[in-house]
C-alpha cells in the first residue's frame, strides 16, 4: 500500500512538473525580408503556432504558408502558387532545440543557440541561429533572426524575377508563449 502510495505521489508530481513546462502560442509572428537594388520583398504571418517543452529544451513551430500577408495582391498570389506550392504544400515546420535552456537557472534576459530541422515543400534543412529569450510572468518571449536560400527548398525563380528576390531571405521570428494548462 505504502509503495502504491509512493508511486501515486511520484506520477501526480512528474505530470504537473510536465504540464507546467510547456509553453503555447498560436498568435506568433514570422516575416521575411528580400531586399534586392529592383525591390523590397516582405510578408508577415500572425497565425504562427508554437510550443516549448522548457522541461526538455524543445521547440516546434507550425506554419500555415498562405497566411503570408504582402503589401501587393500579386505578390501573395505568385507566392502561393507558383513559388511555395501552397496548396499542395500547406505547411512549413521547425523541430528543433534551445540549447542550455532551463526555468531553473533562467536570469532576466538570455540568448540561446536554436538548432533544429526547418521544412518546407518536404526539403529539411539545417538551421542555427541565437535567439533572445525573456521569461517574464509565466510567459517566455522569444524573438531572432536567420536566414534561407529559396534553393535550398528547390523554389525556382524564373530568370525574369531573378534580379528582384536576393539569394538570403532574411527570416524574423517573434513569439509570445503563455504556459499550457
Amino acid at each position: 500500500m505504502k509503495s502504491t502510495y509512493l508511486l501515486l505521489i511520484c506520477f501526480l508530481f512528474s505530470y504537473n512538473m510536465q504540464s507546467q513546462e510547456q509553453y503555447l502560442t498560436k498568435n506568433g509572428a514570422i516575416t521575411f525580408f528580400s531586399s534586392t537594388i529592383i525591390e523590397d520583398i516582405k510578408a508577415e504571418n500572425n497565425q504562427v503556432l508554437s510550443i516549448i517543452d522548457a522541461s526538455k529544451s524543445k521547440m516546434a513551430i507550425s506554419i500555415l504558408i498562405k497566411s503570408f500577408l504582402f503589401k501587393k495582391a500579386l505578390m501573395q498570389e505568385h507566392f502561393n502558387e507558383n513559388y511555395m506550392d501552397s496548396y499542395q504544400y500547406p505547411k512549413a515546420t521547425f523541430k528543433g532545440n534551445l540549447d542550455n535552456f532551463s526555468l531553473i537557472s533562467f536570469n532576466a534576459n538570455n540568448s540561446y543557440d536554436l538548432n533544429g530541422l526547418l521544412t518546407i515543400k518536404g526539403l529539411e534543412k539545417n538551421i542555427q541561429t541565437t535567439v533572445d529569450v525573456k521569461v517574464e510572468n509565466d510567459q517566455i518571449f522569444i524573438s531572432g533572426s536567420f536566414f534561407v536560400s529559396a534553393k535550398d527548398f528547390n523554389i525556382k525563380i524564373p530568370s525574369i524575377v531573378r534580379d528582384k528576390i536576393a539569394n538570403q531571405i532574411q527570416i524574423n521570428i517573434d513569439y509570445e508563449l503563455i504556459e499550457k494548462k
